[in-house]
């Protein structure tokens, strides 16, 4: 407690950053022992164009916006690959926000394609652990649409996964984003989109590797076990596959 205290004085003292994150990792120990802080001297921190599309879509503040830089860095591998693109999992539209922009840039045409119940999460099975419930993550489809309406280039399909994908079935993808958390619906998911990728399209699902969500990561490799493409793990969670790329 005493060596506590005298790092809040000092933090104090000084008003440096340097001695106010000494203070916040010497608090953060005390209170959650396994938490394991990063560096703070993040240069895209100050990326005006990404601070700007995080404050619009309301994830400034959040604990994902390191996951949206990955994505948003990972679809410039995609650019110039043919074929459409997909969200499983839509939730508000923050992710399907940044493909459709990254759209924008390909010499290729390419439609985004959104689906999602819109009613929350299915109910979860036996794979998936205690931390979910059927409905939740529930946001009304006017919400989504609202934050994507700049893109005349996207559609949303309503409706539980899988029910609406055989509406794109002779589609071919450069880039599908997988996020529903449970077993069911990305195991449904990876099944459809794997096959319809171009070579060289990726496929990312954001749930892989968290403790929140073993039925994802579950699903995954299951499906993945007997495919030369592996997902490639992601320290700040998720993972990724490049079709055709053998690991």
């Amino acid at each position: 407690m005493l060596d506590l205290l005298k790092s809040a004085f000092r933090a104090a003292t000084k008003r440096d950053e340097a001695s106010r994150f000494e203070l916040l990792t010497t608090l953060g120990h005390k209170i959650l022992p396994r938490y394991r802080f990063r560096w703070p001297q993040m240069a895209w921190w100050d990326d005006e164009e990404f601070n700007a599309y995080l404050k619009r879509i309301g994830e400034y503040g959040g604990q994902n916006t390191d996951r949206k830089w990955t994505l948003a860095q990972t679809l410039r591998l995609v650019t110039h690959v043919p074929g459409d693109t997909a969200e499983c999992g839509v939730y508000l539209g923050a992710s399907s926000y940044l493909i459709c922009r990254a759209n924008r840039t390909s010499p290729h045409a390419k439609w985004h394609h959104g689906f999602d119940s819109f009613e929350g999460l299915s109910r979860p099975g036996g794979q998936d652990g205690a931390f979910w419930s059927g409905g939740d993550l529930s946001v009304p489809l006017e919400a989504c649409a609202k934050n994507l309406a700049e893109f005349p280039a996207c559609r949303l399909y309503k409706g539980w996964i899988p029910e609406r994908f055989h509406e794109v079935q002779d589609k071919t993808f450069s880039f599908v984003h997988v996020d529903v958390d449970i077993y069911e619906p990305t195991k449904a998911s990876i099944e459809f989109f794997y096959p319809r990728l171009s070579p060289g399209g990726i496929l990312l699902c954001d749930d892989y590797g968290f403790t929140t969500c073993p039925g994802a990561t579950r699903a995954i490799d299951e499906f993945l076990r007997d495919k030369p493409e592996k997902l490639l793990a992601l320290a700040d969670g998720g993972g990724w596959l490049l079709k055709g790329a053998r690991v």
